[in-house]
């Protein structure tokens, strides 16, 4: 079996979306029709790259993974009197939005000029604010790799920075109409590119940012705690373990609504004319068997009700038909709620007995006498029972 492909941000996204839209852009490698929105980001990621560029001064960085050892070459402390300026000018600036500008994906000249006028306005902003408040990247755009326990990743990352204490922000620019604190507090994207940083670089990171850039506004937010990467971690080990099942079935949603690939999708996929009317016969025949299945479920219900009363009111048990006998059967099942008394549980050193703490883990702490007696008397408190009852036939045993 071959390995699997180191993840994105995107693709484990694309999948988790929709794994048959997945299959399509990464297995099959189809293309997709260019959009307006998605150049204006490329070029604008384009010019800041080029304009931050020469301000980078790299840092330490691991050699192998779980090595922090730093080689000559690698060697920038933290504290180097080496910081470049930002020699750009606006009109280097201006020529170099102008160069990269590209018009693809835009549906009318209109829409392209709003674009333009719009990036125009935004990098000249963001430029005076580079003038006044010029950063210390140590990278950018940089591809970065890792493994993280077992799952390859990897991922461009915008800009990393050299804060104040002497530890990295990781910076992600958003072009977006609209952004917020909780946009970065919840972005898997930053806390991948954390584990990224993490793994290839020797300081902490301190702080992860998304960028909006029509604002102007940087979204703060600390680095994810290690529960919040370890449930990542899980969700991406799901998206690994699909695609090499290759389990690429259409999820449908309101992504659908911008997929290109809508006429390869069974979702969307017309039947043949040809057999429209046996199918469309099929479809009615389906959908009144459909309803007297409702109306037979609830008959049944009330039937069964029904006996269940006369049952109780006669002390019975069995009840004979003309052709078969009715027979009342009793599921019993118990419940236990730990909570109250998990201290006094976890002081006897029965936590990793108890596990999840399902009944039958329960019971057998019950019945272990070893167990302070006390204790489990109080367990016992805890559990509740629930009796659910339900009728069998017995076909062979009609009344005489």
């Amino acid at each position: 079996m071959s390995s699997p492909a180191p993840l994105s941000y995107s693709s484990y996204h694309t999948y988790s979306e929709c794994p048959l839209r997945w299959k399509f852009l990464y297995r099959d490698r189809l293309p997709e029709t260019p959009r307006g929105y998605f150049t204006f980001g490329r070029v604008v990621h384009s010019v800041l790259e080029e304009i931050i560029r020469p301000l980078v001064v790299p840092t330490a960085r691991r050699v192998s993974l779980g090595d922090a050892q730093r080689t000559l070459d690698e060697w920038h402390p933290s504290g180097s009197t080496h910081s470049p300026h930002l020699e750009i000018t606006r009109e280097q600036l201006l020529e170099a939005y102008d160069r990269i500008w590209s018009s693809e994906g835009y549906t009318t000249p209109e829409e392209e000029a709003r674009y333009r006028t719009l990036g125009r306005d935004l990098l000249l902003r963001y430029y005076e604010r580079l003038v006044r408040e010029q950063p210390h990247p140590v990278s950018v755009e940089e591809h970065l790799e890792a493994r993280w326990d077992g799952i390859p990743i990897h991922g461009y990352i915008d800009r990393i920075d050299r804060t104040p204490d002497g530890g990295l922000e990781i910076m992600d620019y958003k072009t977006s109409r609209e952004l917020s604190g909780e946009d970065a507090r919840q972005s898997e994207q930053l806390s991948i590119y954390q584990v990224l940083v993490e793994s290839n670089y020797t300081e902490p990171v301190e702080g992860l940012t998304l960028y909006h850039l029509r604002s102007l506004t940087p979204h703060r937010v600390p680095p994810r705690p290690r529960t919040a990467l370890l449930a990542l971690h899980d969700r991406l080990g799901s998206v690994q373990d699909g695609i090499r099942a290759e389990a690429f079935e259409p999820t449908p949603g309101r992504q659908c609504s911008r997929c290109d690939f809508q006429s390869r999708c069974p979702e969307f996929r017309p039947v043949p004319t040809s057999d429209e009317p046996r199918l469309r016969e099929l479809v009615d025949r389906f959908e009144t068997l459909r309803h007297d299945e409702r109306r037979l479920e609830e008959e049944l219900r009330k039937t069964a009700e029904e006996l269940h009363r006369a049952a109780e009111g006669f002390g019975v048990h069995r009840i004979p038909g003309t052709r078969s006998v009715a027979i009342r059967r009793r599921e019993e099942t118990w419940q236990y709620s730990l909570n109250g008394i998990r201290p006094e549980v976890d002081a006897a050193g029965l936590d990793e007995r108890l596990g999840k703490g399902t009944p039958e883990e329960v019971r057998r702490v019950l019945r272990d006498a070893s167990v302070d007696p006390e204790l489990r008397r109080r367990m016992a408190e805890t559990g509740s029972r629930r009796v659910k009852w339900y009728w069998e036939l017995d076909e062979g045993t009609p009344s005489g």
